[in-house]
């Protein structure tokens, strides 16, 4: 079982800079995949980034280059740190993890709100 909790995110001006950190309960956490998904008002989830147990990460198209997410083994905790910030990324972010052995995201935090005026 694992048990994810968002926090970091808040409102900021486009150009500006937000850094979100989920913090995972897990036993195994250094061998679980974990990802960086957002849903803006009136569409659907999207995945923004993900990192798997070996540290490799991928990204949308639309956040590559301002996005950077990384982990913390030591503190179980998960980050995703946003440059250059647009109104386009407003939007409520959730992390999620897997086994990474797994298909599917079982797990998921409550959510953060980012809030990117123009």
């Amino acid at each position: 079982q694992v048990q994810l909790v968002e926090s970091g995110g808040g409102s900021v001006q486009a150009g500006g800079s937000l850094r979100l950190s989920c913090a995972a309960s897990a036993d195994t956490y250094s061998t679980i995949c974990m990802g960086w998904f957002r849903q803006a008002p009136g569409k659907g989830r999207e995945g923004v980034a993900f990192i798997d147990s070996d540290g490799s990460t991928r990204y949308a198209d639309s956040v590559k280059g301002r996005f950077t997410i990384s982990k913390d083994n030591a503190k179980n905790t998960l980050y995703l740190q946003m440059n250059s910030l647009k109104p386009e990324d407003t939007a409520l972010y959730y992390c999620a993890a897997r086994l990474c052995v797994i298909g599917g995201w079982p797990y998921w935090g409550q959510g953060t709100q980012v809030t990117v005026a123009s």
